[in-house]
């Protein structure tokens, strides 16, 4: 006696959102690219790359969207340990947009280096970290490190804050 079993298909909604969100953004990438002055003597231009990512970016929320329409939905691995059907936690969702709020607000005011330290400190314990001291000293590398990257690597200065004149 043998068994048939239906393959049922499920719909992520989820999906769709994000489908449609990397469309509009590839769309207004491509749209923004075309006020970009071009200079002459370069033979790429500075929009080949705008359009390229633009147009990557149309590309994949249309396969995405396809791929929702048949139904497809992301599969956890067999060694993973995330429910993907348990619900999102809106508290911890809360709680980030409440760190990079706060980021937001301060940085003007103590700075990357400093704000930047807290901003992974905070996340990394919402998240689950319990190692208060080790995100910190983490944090602290970090928004240093890429202060400096910006300020003399890439010649864009980010706000010093009260550290200003010792960074």
């Amino acid at each position: 006696m043998s068994t048939t079993t239906t393959d049922v298909r499920t719909s992520d909604r989820a999906q769709y959102g994000l489908a449609l969100a990397l469309a509009l953004v590839g769309i207004y990438t491509v749209v923004d690219a075309r006020g970009l002055n071009v200079g002459f003597g370069d033979p790429v231009g500075p929009r080949l790359f705008p359009y390229v990512i633009g147009g990557g970016m149309v590309l994949l929320g249309a396969l995405l969207a396809v791929a929702a329409v048949r139904g497809d939905v992301p599969q956890a691995e067999e060694g993973e340990d995330v429910d993907l059907t348990s619900p999102a936690s809106w508290v911890t969702v809360g709680q980030l947009v409440g760190i990079m709020v706060l980021n937001l607000l301060l940085v003007n005011v103590l700075g990357w280096a400093i704000t930047g330290a807290l901003l992974f400190a905070g996340a990394a314990r919402v998240l689950g970290s319990r190692a208060l001291l080790v995100d910190l000293a983490a944090g602290a590398v970090l928004s240093v490190s890429s202060w400096y990257f910006f300020y003399s690597g890439l010649g864009v200065p980010l706000s010093p804050g009260v550290l200003d004149g010792i960074l």
